[in-house]
């Protein structure tokens, strides 16, 4: 299987073939596949290993007592869970299968081996968990200052930048596997509220939501009404 965490840490800098061949083992560790809506680490369970996404959406989340559930991120192929997991004993969340997903379980040893005498492969680990708290800041300002159609906005364009940086939108097309109520409860509304934001975008022309598939009409337009500046992703 390509290895999409490789195709996004070669944006930003040149692997020597070494470096990459050690990455591309980690991707052949313990390959596991986790059906839709199947954790694939329990929240307040050991946290004993680091998961590449493959293939598939994962999310991380938050579960409350009563059954309600807040996505804290979405979790796409080339994002690494938590690469540095052997500084932290317990999860404080879960990671959980949005659609069939194959990742690649990959112990603390073996992160600490692929570390060891490889500067590069450590910057760009250090780069990923940087890349993961921007984009969490990101959302954090979303759900407490944007607007609900600022807040759709502002997810789609990401997803896009995301998703082509590894190969995976065709042009300004991507897919889109997620439900509306995943993505209520990653912006923090209610379903009734996300189809009526839904409908609102793509009446004003900027995206169509078909089949799983998500056309952005106009990207400019619908950065402009996310208040979307790319920066925190690093793309460059």
């Amino acid at each position: 299987m390509d290895n999409p965490f490789v195709r996004k840490l070669e944006q930003h800098v040149r692997l020597a073939p070494e470096d990459r061949a050690v990455l591309d083992g980690l991707a052949r560790q313990h390959i596991r596949h986790v059906a839709p809506r199947q954790d694939i680490e329990g929240q307040h369970g050991d946290a004993q290993h680091t998961h590449l996404i493959l293939d598939g959406w994962a999310c991380r989340y938050k579960q409350f007592p009563d059954g309600r559930r807040a996505i804290v991120a979405l979790l796409l192929p080339g994002d690494m869970c938590d690469p540095f997991v052997f500084r932290r004993a317990r999860m404080d969340h879960a990671i959980g299968a949005l659609t069939p997903v194959t990742v690649a379980r990959i112990t603390p040893e073996q992160m600490s081996d692929a570390v060891r005498g490889r500067p590069v492969i450590e910057e760009c680990l250090w780069r990923e968990t940087l890349s993961t708290v921007a984009i969490h800041r990101e959302w954090i300002a979303s759900v407490g200052r944007r607007s609900a159609i600022e807040r759709l906005a502002h997810l789609f364009c990401e997803l896009h930048l995301r998703l082509a940086r590894v190969g995976l939108a065709d042009g300004t097309t991507l897919p889109m596997p997620v439900t509306q109520p995943d993505l209520a409860d990653a912006l923090g509304q209610t379903s009734v509220h996300i189809n009526r934001t839904l409908k609102e975008l793509r009446t004003s022309g900027l995206v169509t939501l078909r089949s799983r598939r998500l056309a952005i009409r106009d990207l400019g337009a619908l950065m402009e009404r996310g208040l979307f500046d790319p920066a925190y992703l690093q793309l460059t």
